[in-house]
């Protein structure tokens, strides 16, 4: 059977991720391509960013701009790696250009935003404001982004730059990277 045909039949059975009543599909469903970069200057990379955000409600544009803004503060000399993807527009914070050396994110979509710490379940949380359970990644909501200015947001961001594999550049100002832009989307506004 052809691999097309094989992958729309499992796909009826399956669950989309997949998994189809105790079977696994085939691996090649799930081969990741290299996406390409999609603004090399920074004006260009910008224009994009900001289309992206104004698909959003202006509660949501104005928080976005806001918790980038306090990122920005926070990590000045980071890369940010912008995804448009289908579940959520996300911003990467890290080191260098890869996007396996971020160390935290932003993912907003219509329910909201969330800071995501890509290694967060190894991070040190003594007031157990992380949430979830995954093997590495954790995250907070951010309903303003007054809450990137507590304290123990602070110290969770101290550590994860810490815990970095790649040290944070000592000077210069970390560029903008639009990294991948799905043409097809989930609304962006409830």
């Amino acid at each position: 059977m052809d691999l097309h045909l094989w992958n729309r039949a499992q796909a009826r059975l399956t669950d989309g991720w997949g998994v189809a009543f105790g079977g696994l599909a085939s691996p090649e469903r799930f081969v990741m391509k290299p996406q390409a970069k999609i603004a090399s200057p920074s004006g260009d990379a910008e224009e994009h960013l900001k289309s992206f955000i104004d698909k959003f409600t202006p509660e949501h544009q104005r928080l976005i701009r806001e918790v980038r803004k306090a990122l920005r503060r926070r990590l000045p000399t980071a890369y940010e790696l912008a995804y448009d993807n289908y579940n959520f527009f996300v911003i990467g914070y890290g080191p260098t250009e890869r996007p396996s050396d971020c160390i935290l994110s932003m993912a907003a979509g219509a329910n909201g935003i969330v800071l995501c710490f890509i290694r967060g379940a190894s991070l040190p949380d003594p007031k157990r404001v992380l949430l979830g359970s995954g093997k590495q990644t954790r995250f907070l909501r951010v309903p303003s982004h007054d809450v990137l200015g507590r304290p123990e947001v602070e110290a969770l961001i101290s550590a994860a730059v810490a815990q970095s594999k790649a040290p944070m550049p000592a000077g210069g100002r970390g560029g903008l990277i639009i990294r991948s832009v799905s043409a097809k989307q989930r609304p962006r506004r409830k």
